[in-house]
């Protein structure tokens, strides 16, 4: 795995923008293309000033949707059984599936747009979502805003920790539930600094 994870760096080292989108495509087409160690390495590319910070998010989001679309598809077109009898050869796992579906079965198409801040979830969300055949519009909109924050959050964390960027590859999951809190905390103290304010006036 460390061999795997070595050359998606090199991968994106190489390929610039076009490798970080066609990265976050395979991980939210359900394939083990971990974001945290794509936005981690790209933010430490932004600190080197190799990137630019704002097209390496929009690279991000960009392939993010990319994929989430094809994993729709996948399940709309294919459904369950089809997912189930193929999705081995991608190394999908059922149970993460699973998971998702029992996600999107409590939340509806809003989990489209939670999920995507979540560890394992939000890789797989898009499946259960063509199952139901939800609108793609909405599917896709949904998507797009989810992955923002979760896409710009761990991206800064790389470019922050600079020459340190494996901590948050290093952390997993735990990393991006890091950054969830982290970027919640900053809507909270900028919803009550906005009220604070509003109410000296």
């Amino acid at each position: 795995m460390e061999q795997f994870f070595q050359v998606i760096v090199d991968f994106i080292a190489w390929g610039g923008y076009w490798a970080i989108a066609v990265g976050m495509a395979m991980e939210n087409a359900c394939m083990p293309v971990p974001s945290e160690l794509i936005f981690g390495f790209t933010g430490y590319l932004v600190y080197l000033g190799r990137l630019d910070f704002t097209t390496a998010v929009l690279a991000g989001v960009a392939g993010g949707l990319l994929g989430s679309m094809l994993a729709y598809l996948v399940g709309y077109y294919g459904g369950p059984s089809f997912v189930t009898q193929y999705g081995k050869y991608v190394l999908l796992s059922a149970n993460h599936v699973k998971a998702a579906q029992r996600w999107f079965d409590r939340y509806g198409l809003k989990a489209a747009f939670f999920s995507r801040l979540l560890p394992v979830i939000r890789t797989f969300i898009s499946l259960p979502a063509g199952f139901a055949r939800v609108d793609f519009i909405k599917f896709s909109l949904l998507t797009v805003l989810g992955s923002v924050p979760w896409t710009i959050g761990l991206i800064y964390a790389g470019k922050l920790l600079g020459e340190n960027w494996q901590q948050i590859s290093a952390a997993g999951h735990n990393a991006g539930l890091i950054v969830v809190g982290g970027l919640l905390a900053i809507i909270v103290y900028c919803l009550w600094k906005n009220r604070t304010q509003l109410s000296a006036e």
